[in-house]
């Protein structure tokens, strides 16, 4: 997978399948590898852990645990910015950036996952993460495996 941050997309390769182009929306802040930055990490990563196969399309999740459907919860609840659907957990794979302290992706808590306001899929909006509507992140969780490469890129 290749995700742009400038074009707001994510292209998932496949030798078996043609290309599959999805909008995404990553981080509102500027791109950071850095801990407590709130921005999106560059570099290559791999896909550390697969959380919420079988789960109904819209499952909030709070700390990987599912909570219930996004739109049982209180309303001041679902105007945040909710992880839900799937989750595809990201490990950076480069050391002193975005691997080790003061920059870790996986300490970080930086995923793939849905959200609860897909109206905003094709911009700036997340703390981080790399967010696709629900019906696209379970697509794509059916189609990938835990060790399939990520590369984060400006352009």
């Amino acid at each position: 997978m290749i995700v742009s941050i400038g074009q707001q997309k994510l292209y998932f390769l496949s030798g078996e399948k043609e290309e599959v182009v999805l909008s995404v929306s990553t981080s509102k802040n500027p791109p950071s590898c850095k801990a407590e930055s709130y921005g999106t990490p560059l570099g290559l990563h791999a896909i550390a852990d697969r959380i919420g196969d079988g789960e109904p399309e819209g499952t909030v999740f709070k700390g990987r645990v599912p909570q219930g459907h996004y739109r049982d919860l209180p309303e001041m609840d679902q105007s945040r910015n909710l992880i839900t659907s799937r989750i595809l957990r990201l490990r950076g794979l480069q050391a002193g950036k975005n691997l080790g302290p003061g920059c870790d992706s996986y300490q970080r808590y930086i995923y793939i996952h849905g959200t609860n306001h897909e109206d905003r899929i094709g911009e700036p909006f997340s703390g981080g993460c790399i967010e696709l509507r629900n019906d696209a992140i379970i697509q794509l969780f059916n189609e990938v495996a835990t060790g399939d490469l990520v590369w984060i890129t400006l352009n």
